[in-house]
Formats: structure tokens, C-alpha cells, sequence
């Protein structure tokens, strides 16, 4: 065989080797339509030049590609091609330290060495897509790699957090990525119970040598999002909302607020806020028939903000002749809307166009 053919397979068998994490000689051979010698030859080649490719013998033995001291190049199909761009494409506006700038980088490699029917394709996709990046905090890349290794290999990690003196040591479990923010969730050794840590604010972060015994632990996804929804503030509202809990998850992201399932077409919304009335305007713009089951400082808010909402709308109104009067022949007020739809504000149901018609009757011009 020549060596542009030698060269083929020899490719080829690293393609195999990336597929799969263990081969024996027979099965490469087969692959290949070569010999079990071949096979031998071919692995030298890929050894020669730095890929580390491991034999072991007995049965169950084979060989299978390890982890080398440096990077060499990778096979890539072409699906595997256009994911890795896409993905480093949105990895250029993400929320890692330095990752935009090596993540451009790589696209630029990747580009280069792409044969032009896959770069246009890459190229079609880059041209019809735009990202939004939102406000989000900068992780530290060596905080993110010494957390990895930490939950990999289940050792403790010391860090002082926030702009405190104290140091926390944890037993890390797993990091969750909200889209703005990574979370660590760890169990807290000084605290004896899980807790939620910002990476942005962890410093001095170091991997002991002390091994753990991983513990029974909650789902890490849903203690996050507990803790980042509720935890942080100081009015943690349960509203009832006349929608299917799929649709509000969409509108609303899973770093804000949590959906719970209900019956008949109904969920409940649980979100937190410092501030109630600003809670209920933003429950409002949900367009949903809603409820506030709690607390009742955001009850209230919902009511002053249906109060004020309506008395603007029937304000604008007084001196047209279509506006129904209210008590004592004059235009109704934000004091009428508070007596006449008690249940309006009573119940918490937030504002929708038909409070303002009821509140507000207009006759049909002729």
C-alpha cells in the first residue's frame, strides 16, 4: 500500500478510536480490512505522533485512546464540524473570563482548516443568527477548572466568599449554569446542610487533598433554582396563574421563578422581589387571570397597582361624553375602583381589559 493509503487508514483508525472507548485488534482489523498486525503498525504510527493510545491484555483488553500531555489534532465528521462551531460561535458571548477570546480563536482554526462546503454552511448559520448576551458577571476560568476537578474527584475545596474573612470548605457536588450566573452547590461543613455559592464571588479557591464520600444529595437543578428564586429576597410571593405551567416556563427563565403543576389548566408561579409593588407589575405584563396566595404585602401590591391602573384610565376619560358617570354623576375614581371592586383587590387577581371595562363602561358611539 502506498503512503497516501497507509496515511488513510491510519486516520481512520483514529476516527475509530474516538468513537469508541475500547477496541480489540480483531475488531480494528475488521474495520479496516486489514490484518491484526496492521492494526499493530498503525497504532505505533499514531503514537509516533504524540496520540496516546493504551493496550491492555487479557480479556475484556483492547486498545483505547487516553488522555495525552498535549492537545492533538481531532477528527471531526461534519456534523461534529458545524456543532463545534455553533457552539464556540455562542461561547464567544458567554460568561467565562478570556472565554470569548479563545473561543474566537478557535473558530478562526476551525475555519481555516474547513472545506468550503462546511464553511458555507458554518458561515449561512453565523450570517442568519445574532446573540443577546444580558447583563451577566464574569466566572474566573481557573475558579471554574478547580471546581470541575473538585466535583470530579470528590475532594473538599476551601474559598472565601463575598467580601468576608471567613474561609467555607465544601464538599462540591455539581456547578449549574443559569445563562447570567454559575452556581456551585456543595454540602457546607461549618454550615451541616447543602448551600448555593455565586462562582463570581468565591476567591482564594483551593482543592484540598481531603477526600469525601459523596452524600445523598437533592436534585442539583432544583436546589439551585430554589435557592436563587426565593433565598435572596426579602418577599417571596406564590401567585396562581390560569396557564399551563409549560407556557410560563417559557416566558419565564428558570433562574427567576419556579412553575409548579396544578389541575384544569392551572399553575403556580413562585417568585421573589425586595420591592412588592415592582413584583406586581411584573406579574401583571404576564397577561395571565392570576391570583396572589402570598404574602400579603404583595397581595396589596397587586390591588394598588389595579387602583392606580383604572383611575388612569378613567381619568383620561372625564371630559369625554361617552364615559359612563360614576357615583354622584361624576367620572369614576381611583376611590370608587377601591369600594366597587373590593374583589378585585380582595382577591389579588391582577388587572386585565376586563377590570377597565367594568370599571369603566363606555357606550358605543353612533
Amino acid at each position: 500500500m502506498n503512503a497516501e493509503g497507509t496515511t488513510e487508514r491510519v486516520l481512520r483508525l483514529l476516527a475509530l478510536l474516538q468513537r469508541r472507548t475500547s477496541w480489540t485488534a480483531t475488531e480494528l482489523a475488521a474495520e479496516l480490512r486489514v490484518t491484526d498486525r496492521s492494526v499493530r503498525r498503525d497504532v505505533e504510527r499514531l503514537r509516533a505522533l504524540g496520540y496516546p493510545v493504551h493496550a491492555s491484555a487479557g480479556v475484556g483488553g483492547g486498545y483505547r485512546l487516553g488522555t495525552g500531555t498535549r492537545l492533538p489534532p481531532l477528527l471531526l465528521d461534519d456534523d461534529e464540524a458545524i456543532a463545534t462551531a455553533v457552539s464556540l460561535r455562542l461561547a464567544a458571548g458567554g460568561t467565562v473570563a478570556g472565554a470569548s477570546e479563545a473561543a474566537l480563536r478557535a473558530l478562526a482554526k476551525l475555519d481555516q482548516v474547513m472545506p468550503p462546503r462546511l464553511r458555507s454552511e458554518v458561515r449561512a448559520v453565523a450570517g442568519a443568527t445574532d446573540t443577546l448576551v444580558g447583563p451577566s458577571t464574569p466566572v474566573d476560568p481557573d475558579v471554574l477548572l478547580t471546581l470541575a476537578r473538585a466535583c470530579t474527584d470528590a475532594v473538599r475545596v476551601r474559598f472565601g466568599y463575598q467580601n468576608r474573612d471567613e474561609e467555607r470548605t465544601v464538599e462540591p457536588v455539581r456547578m449549574v449554569a443559569t445563562g447570567r450566573r454559575w452556581y456551585l452547590m456543595a454540602w457546607d461543613l461549618d454550615r451541616d446542610d447543602w448551600r448555593t455559592f455565586r462562582l463570581d464571588r468565591m476567591h482564594r479557591v483551593a482543592a484540598t487533598t481531603w477526600r469525601f464520600r459523596p452524600r445523598e444529595h437533592p436534585n442539583p437543578v432544583d436546589h439551585v433554582q430554589r435557592s436563587v428564586t426565593g433565598t435572596p429576597y426579602r418577599y417571596l410571593a406564590r401567585v396562581r396563574l390560569h396557564a399551563q405551567a409549560q407556557r410560563v416556563r417559557e416566558l419565564m427563565p428558570p433562574q427567576v421563578g419556579r412553575v409548579e403543576e396544578e389541575r384544569d389548566g392551572w399553575c403556580v408561579l413562585v417568585v421573589g422581589a425586595d420591592d412588592p409593588d415592582w413584583l406586581a407589575a411584573q406579574l401583571a405584563r404576564l397577561d395571565f387571570e392570576a391570583e396572589v396566595l402570598g404574602p400579603p404585602e404583595v397581595r396589596d401590591a397587586a390591588g394598588r397597582l389595579a387602583r392606580r391602573l383604572t383611575a388612569m384610565a378613567c381619568l383620561a376619560d372625564t371630559a369625554r361624553p361617552d364615559v359612563a358617570p360614576g357615583p354622584e354623576g361624576r367620572a369614576m375614581s381611583g376611590d370608587d375602583v377601591e369600594n366597587n371592586g373590593a374583589h378585585v383587590v380582595q382577591s389579588g387577581t391582577f388587572l386585565d381589559n376586563t377590570v377597565l371595562e367594568q370599571h369603566c363602561p363606555r357606550t358605543t358611539p353612533s
